[in-house]
């Protein structure tokens, strides 16, 4: 039985099931209307009540509360570490100071819960200052800026529950890395690992990396300018001490290990550690995953990985449509012209597929907005160039009011 469920119901787990779907039957739970107008099973029922040969957690918040043990403990086979193994991303305060038992190189950082001792760390720091918040923040829980005014009231509003309530109260003060950053993730069986494509992921709103953070405005794979060498380097130096802590540890991490890198001249240096495919990474590296994406991510539950290689089959770049007002007051409700009925593109453009994030079906063949980001537009070549043209080509056939675009997704890697 070549059975999947994949849990989630953004373009992440969009673009997983399109993928999956190739080789194999796939459930989606929630899902979407947009996900299930892609001809994709979608179903209410919990993954808890469902039956498959192979579960993939998509988002990190049900693997933070536990849910790859308790289908473990039902005797599934899962993607997505334990309540351990996801406290990498779960907790800032945690990853780093994991990373520092295990010698992985990092930004130099304090973590602090009153406000005093994280103003007098603060102001012992040089700009760019880097603000995060300890708990799970949807990727907008990071402020990086050469402001100080603007650091300082950032950590206030944290540590007082303003900004992001009790994922804010405790807070990491990072020193600032300078370099071109990277997200590398990596199929991880709970011995091994295996490195797939580099992929750039643009976090700002505006073009030039202007405006505020978001969970992410566009994306491209494979990144040119990580080499061979570096992915390796990568791997020595950032994941291989990783998995041996883990192990040091008792923890049998099996899922995605994602890497967010600063490739500083000193080399690389880790920024985060999420314990899930990316959102808008996964939109890029599953349509250019060279092999079958069911077989591997079942060797990964089943902890068979063993020595598989995976290259990049051509390349992919995702442009992210979002709401106006994203991401500080995303509006809901706008009507998206330029769909057909099963939600991509109603005027063909090869290469293209559309990947809804937040959209909802107000009758049939209409969507409307209903979310921060929107839909995940990812074009397809042989080439960064190409796959650049068709995504934004596709992307100026879909409008609806207040559209939020960047226009510069994967400008310099051509």
């Amino acid at each position: 039985m070549r059975r999947v469920v994949v849990v989630g119901s953004g373009a992440r787990e969009h673009a997983l099931a399109w993928g999956l779907a190739k080789s194999a039957d796939v459930v989606v739970t929630p899902g979407s209307e947009g996900i299930a107008a892609h001809g994709i099973n979608c179903v209410a029922t919990p993954a808890t009540q469902l039956d498959a040969e192979l579960f993939v957690i998509g988002p990190e918040q049900p693997l933070v509360e536990g849910l790859a043990d308790l289908l473990r403990a039902q005797g599934k086979t899962v993607v997505g570490p334990g309540v351990d193994g996801a406290m990498l991303e779960g907790s800032k305060v945690f990853m780093k100071e994991f990373l520092a038992a295990a010698g992985v190189p990092t930004a130099a950082f304090g973590s602090f819960s009153d406000e005093k001792s994280a103003l007098a760390f603060l102001g012992t720091m040089d700009p760019p200052y880097v603000i995060k918040t300890d708990g799970l923040a949807a990727g907008k829980g990071v402020l990086v800026t050469d402001d100080f005014d603007l650091a300082r009231e950032d950590v206030r509003e944290k540590l007082s529950g303003a900004a992001f309530g009790d994922a804010g109260t405790t807070v990491v003060i990072e020193e600032g890395l300078r370099g071109e950053e990277c997200s590398l993730l990596f199929l991880c069986d709970g011995s091994g690992a295996l490195a797939l494509a580099p992929a750039k992921d643009y976090k700002r709103v505006g073009d030039g990396d202007a405006g505020a953070n978001t969970g992410g405005m566009g994306a491209y794979a494979p990144m040119a300018s990580m080499s061979d060498e570096q992915v390796k380097d990568v791997h020595a130096r950032v994941v291989v001490p990783t998995l041996d802590e883990l192990r040091r540890r008792g923890i049998d991490f099996r899922g995605v290990l994602y890497a967010g890198l600063m490739l500083t001249q000193n080399g690389p240096k880790l920024l985060e550690y999420n314990v899930r495919f990316g959102d808008p990474e996964a939109e890029v590296l599953v349509p250019v995953f060279g092999g079958d994406l069911f077989d591997q991510l079942l060797a990964v539950g089943e902890g068979r990985l063993g020595e598989a290689s995976v290259a990049a089959s051509g390349a992919a770049v995702t442009v992210v449509l979002a709401s106006h007002g994203y991401p500080e007051n995303p509006r809901r409700g706008d009507v998206i012209d330029g769909l057909g009925r099963d939600g991509q593109l109603a005027q063909y453009v090869d290469g293209v597929v559309v990947f809804h994030a937040g959209t909802k079906s107000s009758a049939p063949g209409v969507f409307e907005t209903a979310g921060g980001r929107v839909l995940a537009v990812t074009g397809m070549a042989p080439t960064i160039r190409e796959a650049r043209r068709r995504a934004y080509e596709a992307a100026s056939l879909i409008t609806f009011e207040g559209m939020v675009m960047r226009t510069d997704i994967a400008r310099e890697a051509v």
